[in-house]
């Protein structure tokens, strides 16, 4: 591993490792899926999380907030769900007789949109505005959301009865798809000991979690990983990736320019991560899956057949020679 010479990117790195130090504080195994958010918040992204209910989405979010002392909200996607209870609405004050703005819970640091597949498509797209510009409009005024704002949403890979599949043009926002397994059972075993031992009642438990730093010092990071060295090399490799979805036989959708884009925003925060001061073509090719696996779709032969993205994504990225720097 080459030691950054860069100071500021050296100082990025340590307090990167203290965050994630911190947030495994409180979530037991799902190392991945922790590291994976960190990217996702260092490349200034949303994420789209895939799991069964109960491994931990919740915490992890209020973990991660707490760490920079940053707020976080929850919201719970339903089908009966208003765009205006996600972005707040004008309501009439009868003492002042004025319209006022009530803001909604999209006015925070990190939302957790909960489920966000059982609410139909104009909730959906409430969230589209403020994913892409950080900026909510109500009543055609606009108001700008906290800084960072990152949103985790959140969908069941197993209950699909009375959802509403996200459009492309709402999954193309998402930045990174994580999925979450299934703890090991050593994990599970831990996690069973830590959440009921002398505890009442199943309330989250982030009071072991320390604040490493404010908000605004998650902007200065963000600023870092996106000042880091990328060569051409690396550049031509993650548009040949991308172009390489486009091609791929039984692929019926590839990626647009934006997977080239996203690839290369998470790479570098990977190699924060990773604990250097440029990007590697590993870096892209470790974070692929994740960066592509929501902006491709297969044709219905090929999922007869038993293929997901992940398979073919992983085809592709062995068929996509990797430049030597």
């Amino acid at each position: 591993m080459s030691t950054p010479t860069n100071d500021s990117v050296v100082r990025a790195i340590e307090v990167v490792q203290r965050i994630r130090t911190e947030v495994k504080r409180a979530i037991v195994g799902q190392h991945d899926a922790i590291d994976q958010v960190l990217i996702a918040l260092l490349a200034a992204g949303h994420v789209l999380i895939e799991g069964v209910p109960g491994l931990g989405k919740t915490l992890l979010v209020q973990a991660l907030a707490k760490t920079f002392a940053g707020q976080s909200t929850r919201i719970q996607f339903t089908p009966d769900l208003m765009p205006s209870d996600v972005t707040g609405h004008a309501m009439y004050d009868m003492k002042t007789e004025e319209f006022r703005i009530r803001k909604g819970p999209i006015f925070t640091n990190l939302l957790l949109a909960d489920e966000i597949n059982r609410a139909p498509a104009k909730t959906q797209a409430a969230l589209l505005e403020v994913m892409q510009e950080q900026q909510v409009t109500i009543e055609g005024k606009p108001f700008s959301v906290g800084k960072p704002f990152m949103t985790l949403a959140t969908q069941n890979p197993v209950e699909q009865e009375g959802t509403y599949p996200l459009p492309e043009a709402q999954l193309d926002r998402f930045l990174l798809k994580i999925k979450i397994d299934y703890p090991t059972e050593f994990e599970e075993i831990s996690l069973v000991r830590q959440v009921t031992s002398e505890k009442v009642g199943g309330s989250l438990d982030v009071s072991n979690v320390a604040a490493v730093m404010k908000p605004e010092n998650i902007l200065a990071l963000q600023k870092v990983a996106a000042s880091l060295t990328v060569d051409d090399k690396v550049y031509e490799y993650a548009v040949q990736i991308v172009q390489a979805t486009r091609n791929w036989s039984g692929v019926s959708m590839g990626a647009g320019p934006r997977g080239g884009i996203s690839l290369i925003r998470a790479a570098r925060a990977t190699a924060v991560l990773a604990e250097r001061d440029f990007v590697t073509p590993d870096d892209v090719k470790d974070i692929a899956l994740p960066t592509l696996r929501h902006r491709i779709r297969l044709a219905p032969e090929l999922e007869i057949e038993g293929y997901d993205t992940d398979r073919v994504l992983s085809s592709i990225l062995e068929k996509v020679e990797a430049p030597r720097l």
